[in-house]
């Protein structure tokens, strides 16, 4: 493979493969939900608390991707991702070998998704490298792995828990995800000048109208701001859903366990063809109007949400679908958003200030919906708050959304 891989004989396009299968590894947090009930009966937790290590996961990855952004140009992509993936290994493996809430959220929501924080900013630069013509589609293909995940991890996960409980599943998967990220991460690099040169007319042309933005001119920016609050209102709708799925699925669907880790898979076909596709979008109409469309979906179908019952699978399904697809728009508008308004020049580090916003709704859409649960009985009522800020994110992004042009 390394011989593939020589400069002057490089298909870009396998960095686009490489980041996808990363990703799929890094994106196993999406299949949390099928953790939480029997961690629940295990541990003898509540709602909120089988929640936490999940939540601790998403705060300290959106934590440590501003961090690692400083360190991808600097040591470049291979040395990055594979300190990311050893602690991704790490701490599903503590995690493992917990028997308390605890160690369970201090290694898997602190270790594993500070690795996880590390590693994933790394395949989205080297595709955007590589990539600079078709920003948008390049990135919304590479973390259709993160999205597209629970596909392939929900079921092994479910069927790894039914024979053998939820801990020695933990250990299983954090091994195999350490020799997978580590030995993909050997791969990985940046394009040299002569790459680049080759497409010299096409990046000229496609960033003619962009000022490349240090970090700190971009923060003193309103546009910054309002994108980064369309990030939070957009992170804590689809996080708040993919954290509850299974649950919803069991307590108000009615479905049996096994049935509900199946339409987590199902769920994750939509959140992975939710990034290419609104990547293509955020390259052909605009981040303000990819950001209007994505803020629809969430509205109507919290608006659904709102319908179900016990029974009403075929509602269920798509309104959950399109909830997870919203999630895995913005998390092609964002980076792509940030290349387009801000510029390639410092992207790495200007996308890792953005990413704080998902850390932002990771954390509010788990505390949320699990104080939701337990005061009310139910997580629909859930489907209230995300109905509402969907129209309050529709209005910051059509007017705090404008391309900013060079001076």
């Amino acid at each position: 493979m390394r011989a593939i891989l020589k400069e002057g004989r490089v298909n870009r396009n396998i960095y686009v493969l490489l980041g996808l299968i990363m990703n799929i590894c890094l994106g196993s947090v999406y299949s949390w939900s099928v953790f939480r009930k029997p961690l629940e009966e295990t541990l003898d937790l509540n709602a909120t608390q089988s929640g936490l290590p999940y939540m601790f996961f998403l705060v300290f990855y959106a934590l440590f991707m501003p961090i690692a952004g400083r360190y991808i140009d600097k040591y470049g992509p291979r040395i990055v991702a594979i300190a990311g993936g050893t602690l991704v290994g790490i701490g599903w493996l503590v995690a493992g070998f917990s028997d308390n809430l605890l160690m369970m959220t201090i290694g898997y929501g602190i270790i594993a998704g500070s690795g996880v924080g590390i590693a994933y900013g790394v395949p989205i630069a080297v595709s955007t490298r590589w990539f600079e013509d078709k920003k948008g589609l390049a990135v919304g293909l590479t973390v259709l792995g993160f999205g597209m995940s629970p596909l392939v991890t929900a079921p092994i996960a479910r069927r790894l828990i039914t024979y053998f409980g939820p801990f020695v599943t933990l250990r299983v998967l954090g091994i195999i995800f350490f020799i997978v990220i580590v030995s993909l991460a050997l791969f990985l690099k940046f394009p040299n000048q002569n790459m680049r040169r080759k497409n010299k007319e096409i990046i000229k042309e496609t960033n003619s109208f962009t000022r490349n933005f240090t970090p700190s001119e971009m923060l003193r920016t309103s546009t910054f701001w309002y994108l980064w609050l369309c990030f939070v209102i957009g992170t804590f709708s689809g996080l708040m859903a993919i954290g509850i799925s299974s649950p919803v699925a069991q307590e108000i669907v009615k479905l049996t366990p096994e049935m509900a880790a199946l339409s987590v898979s199902i769920f994750a076909i939509f959140n992975g063809l939710g990034r290419p596709l609104f990547g293509f979008l955020t390259d052909k109409i605009s981040p303000r109007y990819a950001a209007l469309i994505d803020f629809a979906i969430i509205f109507f179908s919290s608006l659904g949400m709102l319908f179900v019952k016990e029974g009403s699978k075929v509602l269920f399904i798509i309104a959950f679908s399109m909830l997870w697809l919203s999630l895995g728009g913005w998390l092609s508008i964002a980076p792509t958003a940030t290349a387009k308004l801000f510029g390639l020049l410092h992207y790495s580090k200007n996308y890792g200030f953005l990413f704080t916003g998902y850390g932002v709704g990771a954390v509010l859409g788990n505390l949320i919906s699990g104080s939701v649960r337990d005061i009310f009985g139910s997580y629909v009522f859930n489907f209230y708050i995300t109905s509402m800020l969907s129209i309050i994110g529709m209005i910051i992004a059509f007017y705090g959304l404008k391309q900013l042009r060079k001076s």
